[in-house]
């Protein structure tokens, strides 16, 4: 699975152990966002990238990381066809695409160690969609995106 991934500063360190762990699994990876820990780098910049890479066609699904995981999910989901799951367990992740068809996972560095990061992502790539009652709840959020992002 191609997988675009992309962290500000406060995520760069944990994005680092995501990216050998994917690269483990023999996922394809795009890289981006922050260059090292210590230089600020915008969540925004980092949410836009994996956004625009998932909906461009560049990657099948994509992680955002900054210190919470709340604001580089906010601007994810700000662009239509994106639906970021803000994940702090591996129960949530499994949710996020049983029943929301999550294609961008969102976690907080200063949230969750390394150790259950790997957790979260496995469980988050791993999880089928279930489909069903779950699919018309995601199409129910595809109409509402294409009324208010006329």
């Amino acid at each position: 699975m191609v997988i675009s991934i992309a962290s500000d500063h406060a995520g760069f360190a944990l994005r680092k152990i995501v990216v050998e762990h994917l690269g483990k699994l023999g996922h394809t990876v795009v890289e981006g966002g922050a260059t090292a820990g210590d230089v600020p780098y915008s969540y925004v910049l980092a949410g836009q990238k994996v956004a625009k890479d998932i909906l461009e066609g560049k990657a099948e699904r994509g992680i955002v990381i900054c210190g919470t995981g709340i604001g580089i999910s906010m601007v994810a989901n700000k662009f239509p066809g994106i639906r970021c799951a803000l994940c702090t367990n591996e129960y949530m992740a499994r949710m996020s695409r049983q029943h929301n068809d999550a294609n961008v996972l969102s976690m907080g560095a200063r949230v969750v160690g390394s150790s259950l990061a790997l957790g979260i992502v496995d469980a988050y790539l791993n999880e089928p969609f279930d489909g069903g009652r779950h699919q018309t709840r995601v199409n129910d959020m595809k109409e509402q995106e294409k009324e208010l992002f006329k």
